[in-house]
């Protein structure tokens, strides 16, 4: 990423391709590898790197990164006489051209590779012991480097030997165990080295998650139905309850709005209205009342200790927090008279609100970050870390991209060099460049354009970028709905269309999100043509009747067990764990999308399942309107299967299983069948 400039991302046991373009003059053999510096500064192993393609001078290697922390590779290469002088007997000796000077030229190659095989070097920074110590047992590398001494010895000796048939000898030096010695201590001439490039490897949360928004104002709220009672906020406590349905449908981050005071001024009502009634709760983005700003709890809600208990039960159930950070302020906020230098003044001297025109937010003032930058920033990191030390470890960051790169820059290093743990979400709905910026400067993921991405050719070649280019530095986080963006698919699709979503959403990215009401489907707009929510919970208290045991408008159908499944099905994946991993598959019907996902055992983070890979294969129907027919097309090396094989797929949905092979008829109808998810058996033929 930028030359280097910028750390490329990776999770503990993510494996990322490191490739390079490595040339020489004349027709000499080369050889080339990857040396990983762990984050304490030890070198590992060298990574052998292969071509990646005839004739393009590209070699490549995958390389796994086992602990959090920052880490640097290097590419190295070298040239390689062996393999020149194998290039160059292989065609010789068969054809009876210098036979005995060609292999006495190897052996004098082998013999020079038996001088060259020794252990690694101890890491610098390790001590030697005092002169004259009692010596040490042989260590694993010096009994490995022995070994490969003797070997490559005893091949020297072996290709001087007349009396053995030259194609015999030839046979030796091209052995499996000489060349797995070769691999280990190659001989390396004019050895060149490029420069360290930086990853930094974060927990497995940063890139694999389910997310699930909730208002907790809303649970256990009274919507004032009945005469002479006025709506009642829900409370913390409450929304405790409802932890435990949320975790049952396998989500792990729990992700709350502003959970502070609201201010009263220019407060708005429901649907977005001028004018606030009596016992309207006001928007939780505008910020800050008497009762205090971004660091108390709204009184409504409960208290810090109910705040608390929130956390950990949440952690109790195996589930993060994750809390709105918006940097921003209600007309009321504390801020505003302890720090009015903080905020923009306009012509007539009053301060200015938030717009982005025609759109007006009278009610949040949004703050002015050239008029005092350090002591904005210092409160904005006390608020963090107040925050931090009550259990948050993920923030979700209001427009970021409203306020200045450098202040971000600054964050998140500060945050990251005491609390690496600690990840912020990018809600940036903006121009690419702005977007890939603030992940190339730290945050750990982003929102996207999913949510207008309908068609499957654009959610292809939207997905090639984001699994492609963009993986290194920028992970996609999916919401199929947000309290913002109700999508005009979502709108006309029926539940057919909540269930592809949900498909497309938790299958095609390793990090997905919903926001409550999704599983019942909701879908009514403000007004035709609006991606905002008829009676918007931003606004007001939007209980919901999730056992459907009182009077409450009945939901078009509750999606719940589908969602429950898809998050079963990412958790028992590791393949869906991982994004770069994505591959498309060609489908002759332009409204089907088909598309894999598959790990070897070794990046699996696990036990390796015996050598198995885990491979997911998921077909989708787009049209939440009509069945689709169609033939599916597979790539089957991405799948793990050899060219011509059949095999069985089972569809993790319906139980169902196929035989398959490279072409595959479909019929997908969303009303019963939106989508297969299948998983794949390879080395198991179909029966």
């Amino acid at each position: 990423m930028a030359r280097g400039k910028r750390p490329v991302k990776a999770v503990t046991g993510e494996s990322l391709q490191v490739s390079a373009t490595v040339f020489r003059e004349g027709h000499e053999m080369l050889g080339a590898g990857v040396m990983l510096r762990d984050p304490g500064g030890q070198r590992r192993p060298l990574v052998a790197m292969r071509a990646l393609a005839e004739g393009t001078d590209r070699y490549g290697a995958d390389v796994t990164f086992t602990a959090e922390g920052l880490w640097h590779f290097e590419v190295e290469a070298w040239g390689d006489p062996i393999a020149r002088w194998r290039h160059d007997a292989a065609i010789k000796i068969p054809l009876g051209q210098d036979v005995e000077l060609t292999l006495a030229e190897g052996a004098l190659l082998f013999e020079r590779a038996a001088a060259q095989a020794k252990p690694p070097r101890p890491p610098a920074n390790i001590r030697r012991p005092a002169a004259n110590p009692p010596r040490p047992a042989a260590t694993r590398a010096e009994l490995d480097a022995a070994a490969a001494r003797t070997a490559l010895e005893g091949l020297a000796s072996l290709l001087r030997d007349a009396a053995v048939p030259a194609l015999d000898r030839l046979a030796a030096a091209d052995g499996q165990d000489i060349v797995a010695i070769m691999d280990a201590f190659p001989m390396r001439d004019l050895l060149t080295r490029s420069g360290r490039f930086p990853v930094i490897v974060h927990r497995e949360r940063a890139l694999y998650g389910s997310w699930y928004e909730f208002f907790p104002r809303s649970e256990g709220a009274r919507i004032g139905s009945e005469p002479g009672r006025p709506p009642q906020s829900g409370t913390l406590q409450a929304a405790m309850h409802r932890l435990d349905a949320i975790s049952r449908m396998g989500f792990n981050v729990v992700y709350l709005p502003p959970v502070h005071p609201i201010g009263t001024t220019a407060r708005k009502g429901a649907n977005n209205s001028l004018r606030a009634g009596p016992d309207d709760p006001g928007s939780p983005w505008a910020i800050g009342s008497p009762d205090g700003g971004h660091d108390a709890i709204h009184p409504d809600l409960g208290t810090l200790a109910d705040f608390d208990a929130f956390v950990r039960r949440a952690a109790e159930l195996g589930m993060d927090v994750a809390l709105d950070l918006a940097l921003q302020a209600s007309p009321d906020h504390p801020w505003v008279i302890q720090h009015p230098e903080w905020f923009t003044r306009r012509a007539d001297g009053t301060i200015a609100y938030a717009e982005n025109p025609p759109k007006k937010y009278q009610d949040i003032y949004p703050l002015n970050f050239d008029n005092d930058p350090v002591g904005i920033y210092a409160e904005v990191l006390r608020i963090v870390r107040h925050w931090m030390a009550h259990g948050v470890r993920i923030f979700r960051v209001d427009n970021p991209h409203t306020k200045p790169l450098p202040f971000w820059d600054r964050l998140l290093a500060e945050i990251a060099a005491t609390d690496p743990d600690v990840l912020l979400l990018a809600e940036a709905f903006t121009r690419p460049a702005m977007m890939h910026t603030l992940a190339a400067i730290g945050f750990h993921q982003s929102y996207t354009y999913f949510t207008w991405r309908n068609s499957a050719a654009d959610l292809a070649e939207y997905l090639l970028e984001l699994a492609g280019p963009a993986a290194s530095y920028m992970r996609p986080n999916f919401f199929v709905n947000t309290p913002d963006i109700l999508s005009e698919y979502l709108q006309h699709g029926g539940p057919p269309a909540f269930r592809v979503r949900a498909v497309l959403a938790a299958m095609l990215s390793p990090t997905w999100g919903v926001y409550s009401g999704y599983e019942l489907c909701e879908n009514v707009p403000l007004v035709p043509g609006s991606e905002e929510y008829l009676d918007s919970e931003k606004y007001q208290y939007r209980p919901r009747d999730w056992d459907h045991s009182v009077s409450l408008p009945l939901p078009q159908a509750d999606i719940s067990p589908f969602i429950t499944r898809l998050n079963m099905l990412r958790r028992s994946h590791p393949a869906l764990h991982r994004l770069r991993n994505l591959r498309f598959h060609y489908c002759d019907q332009p409204e089907i999308l088909c598309f894999s996902k598959s790990i070897a055992a070794d990046d699996r983070g696990d036990d390796g399942g015996g050598g198995e890979r885990d491979t997911v294969l998921v077909v989708v129907n787009i049209n939440p309107h009509h069945p689709r027919e169609a033939t599916v097309w597979l790539d089957l090396p991405e799948l793990g299967v050899d060219a011509g094989e059949e095999f069985r797929v089972t569809d993790e949905l319906s139980g169902a299983s196929y035989r398959w092979g490279q072409a595959n008829y479909v019929r997908l109808d969303p009303a019963t069948t939106p989508a297969h998810i299948f998983t794949v058996k390879t080395g198991q033929p179909g029966s």
